[in-house]
């Protein structure tokens, strides 16, 4: 017998796949977007990317030694590259082995018996003319421009396409290594910055140069980059949380001058976000702002600029509010996700929400650090202008599929809402570094950040992630005024909505607590007002 808990179970589940009921995905959809047979027997432990970048040619050659630990005893193992690039040779133990190509993905045979707990090696080879980014950052690739000197200028950008766009790898995001060496060959009258820190710049006989980097912390792929430029380069060093952290930038040198003016934001940033999310993730690989022929992207301790050294975004106030034009807009929100991307990753890129929605509220903390509660305020509230409510925020699990880019905008003002809720703002503040402190470094679900937020809000906020991740409705508060009686609801909500929400009666607070069912309140005074708090991101309706 189906009963009414079944059914509503179910209108929840349809409503939750719409987008992928609309949506038909392909085998190479799956080999991407899941952790396959032949991706789970084995852990990244380290890298050792090798690249030479040729930018005459548009081509990008080399290595990279996966060093694994083995957890089953499997002997396929899944790499990715995607074309038009190509494995070209796999060696182990010195022997070349065989594989299979499906697509964008390389199963390899291995011959030696995997014993769970060793940790193995292997070296791929791989070359070709990666895919060119038509729109970057939003079109994954290289981007191969040149400098007003005519000196190549070329970097990579793909978040959601992928790293094996130009580099083999394990390309999930559930998976990251512990550490990473990144080796980039280019003509030595150019400089490649890359994630971590300059080990040693070696000069070959042919006028290249090879810049080593290490990563000495877990990196997720997309976060790996290359940046190749005719650099000059300041840096300067930051008291912060944890002692001092080594602040590098590296610029176009037309540029220099306005980009020690503009860089300014950084200290402010890091004050900013250490005070609201703790301790700046990597301060053993340092900070790095590096100039890109792009709009800009979190790769992780490298992260990149193009915002053409004005504030706003591109010079645009994307709130409306004024409050948008105080600061540069990537230099925080590109920095943001060292945080919140970077430190914290999600495990599916369903779960992208957790890289955007928190990076997109860390622009309101920075407001709120700097110029105080009001300006936060008014800023996250003039983004909802840009809400599309089109789909869910919460994507596809397994097929590399990522929800609406309501996830920025939406997801910042569910935060903010979140903020209401708590109603304490040094719990609050312990809460976002409390979530940096116990998932520091680690891949993670949505139910493991919605399941930390309800522990420690002392609420169970499960149907509020289902309205505002799952659902495309804004919550709306239905109320009406009879004689000495408020009369109020939710409506436009997911079954079980039950969230808390501040009015002002007659300009005294008092907060509601709202089901789909009609509630009252006695006593009002006559001719009453009512206000709800316009920093929760519903909508009211005055019967």
């Amino acid at each position: 017998m189906i009963t009414r808990i079944s059914i509503v179970c179910l209108i929840l589940l349809c409503s939750f796949n719409v987008l992928a009921q609309k949506t038909t995905f392909t085998r190479q959809d799956t080999l991407r977007g899941s952790v396959t047979p032949e991706r789970a027997w084995w852990d990244l432990t380290y890298y050792h990317l090798s690249v030479q970048v040729d930018p005459a040619d548009s081509t990008i050659k080399g290595s990279n030694t996966i060093h694994y630990k083995v957890l089953k005893p499997e002997q396929v193992m899944q790499i990715d590259m995607q074309k038009p690039m190509a494995i070209e040779k796999i060696t182990q133990d010195g022997k070349q082995l065989t594989f299979k190509r499906d697509g964008n993905a390389y199963f390899v045979s291995l011959p030696s018996k995997q014993q769970p707990g060793t940790v193995n090696m292997l070296d791929v080879y791989f070359g070709g003319k990666p895919t060119v980014s038509t729109n970057p950052p939003w079109t994954g690739g290289i981007t191969w421009k040149k400098d007003k000197n005519g000196n190549p200028f070329v970097a990579n950008s793909n978040q959601g396409d992928g790293a094996s766009m130009w580099w083999p790898c394990k390309d999930h995001m559930y998976d990251e290594p512990d550490s990473m060496l990144i080796s980039v060959r280019v003509p030595d009258h150019l400089m490649d910055v890359s994630n971590g820190r300059l080990r040693n710049v070696e000069q070959h006989n042919d006028k290249t140069k090879t810049f080593h980097w290490f990563v000495s912390n877990p990196i997720n792929n997309y976060g790996v980059n290359i940046s190749i430029a005719d650099y000059a380069h300041f840096s300067e060093k930051y008291q912060g949380e944890k002692g001092q952290l080594d602040c590098n930038y590296y610029v176009l040198k037309e540029n220099l001058e306005k980009a020690k003016e503009q860089f300014k934001d950084v200290p402010r940033m890091l004050q900013a976000l250490e005070h609201w999310f703790g301790p700046y993730p990597f301060y053993e690989d340092g900070y790095k702002l590096v100039e890109v022929p792009y709009l800009g992207m979190e790769h992780q301790s490298a992260v990149t600029y193009g915002n053409g050294y004005q504030n706003g975004y591109r010079g645009r106030d994307l709130s409306g509010s004024g409050w948008g034009l105080k600061f540069d807009f990537i230099i925080i929100h590109e920095s943001g996700h060292e945080w919140f991307a970077n430190n914290i990753t999600n495990k599916d890129a369903a779960d992208m929400w957790i890289h955007e929605s928190f990076t997109n509220y860390s622009e309101n903390l920075f407001l709120d650090y700097l110029y105080g509660k009001e300006a936060s305020s008014a800023y996250v509230i003039g983004t909802r202008a840009n809400i599309k409510n089109d789909r869910p925020i919460i994507g596809v699990y397994g097929v590399n599929r990522s929800g609406s880019g309501d996830m920025y905008y939406k997801g910042g003002n569910m935060l903010h809402t979140l903020r209401q809720i708590v109603n304490n703002d040094e719990k609050w503040r312990g809460i976002l570094r409390g979530l940096n402190k116990e998932f520091y470094h680690q891949t993670v679900t949505t139910k493991q950040i919605e399941d930390y937020l309800s522990k420690h809000a002392g609420r169970e906020l499960k149907p509020v992630f289902d309205q505002y991740l799952r659902d495309v409705r804004i919550p709306k508060l239905e109320y009406q005024i009879k004689g000495n009686k408020l009369n109020y609801r939710w409506i436009n909500v997911v079954p079980a909505f039950n969230m808390p929400v501040k009015v002002f009666v007659n300009g005294r607070e008092k907060w509601l607590e709202p089901t789909s069912n009609w509630k009252v309140v006695n006593g009002l005074q006559k001719n009453a007002t009512v206000i709800v708090d316009p920093n929760f991101y519903i909508e009211a309706s005055a019967l």
